[in-house]
């Protein structure tokens, strides 16, 4: 399964990475907006979303998206380690 994380916190980065290997998903992530973010989110299974720290053009670039190309999307205010294994449990 592959997953796009939109948002979160730049010093997690790797730790959001090893928690998806742990449940068996490759992972991007995306803490900041790249002005081709558009191109570099690809096809994913699952998008999930840290609305608490992510740019609102990022979360519209991201539903856009995501409609196009009938991709899940999760949302979780929090960003933390625990939020993202709690909603790759529900998803897996």
């Amino acid at each position: 399964m592959s997953v796009v994380i939109i948002g979160g916190n730049e010093r997690m980065e790797q730790q959001y990475k090893q928690i998806c290997k742990k449940y068996r998903c490759k992972a991007k992530v995306f803490t900041r907006m790249s002005g081709n973010l558009k191109t570099q989110i690809g096809q994913p299974d699952l998008i999930i979303l840290f609305t608490s720290t992510v740019a609102h053009k990022m979360v519209h670039c991201a539903l856009k998206e995501a409609e196009r190309y009938q991709i899940r999307v999760e949302r979780s205010h929090s960003s933390s380690a625990s939020a993202l294994e709690n909603v790759l449990q529900g998803c897996t």
